[in-house]
């Protein structure tokens, strides 16, 4: 038996807030820890005009290859495919530091 669980980063689009949050309770109850973006802005938000500043984006983008950094493994959720420029880079990001990288969705894109 492993000395601690699993740990497993969740990238994605945080378009996709529904599916990222069933993959961390799917993980969760299947006894892994689970690292996942913290901060969605629903779709109302946006029509509300409120939005994350560069200066925010930024540093959530630095904390999130953090988390990477933390994870035996990734896990991006794509549904359709779709695989944005910031997952894109997060992907990267992993590879080259030699983490596992899954999809919920479809093949690796290269």
């Amino acid at each position: 038996m492993p000395d601690r669980p699993e740990i497993v980063c969740i990238c994605g689009s945080t378009r996709f807030v529904d599916e990222i949050s069933e993959a961390n309770r799917d993980l969760t109850f299947a006894g892994v820890i689970v690292l996942a973006p913290g901060v969605f802005l629903r779709t109302e938000d946006r029509e509300a005009g409120m939005s994350i500043a560069e200066e925010q984006k930024t540093a959530l983008d630095a904390l999130h290859l953090r988390k990477i950094d933390l994870a035996d493994r990734v896990l991006v959720v794509n549904p359709g495919g779709y695989v944005g420029e910031s997952t894109s880079r997060e992907i990267a990001y992993a590879r080259a530091t030699g983490k596992p990288v899954s999809f919920t969705d479809g093949p690796s894109p290269d």
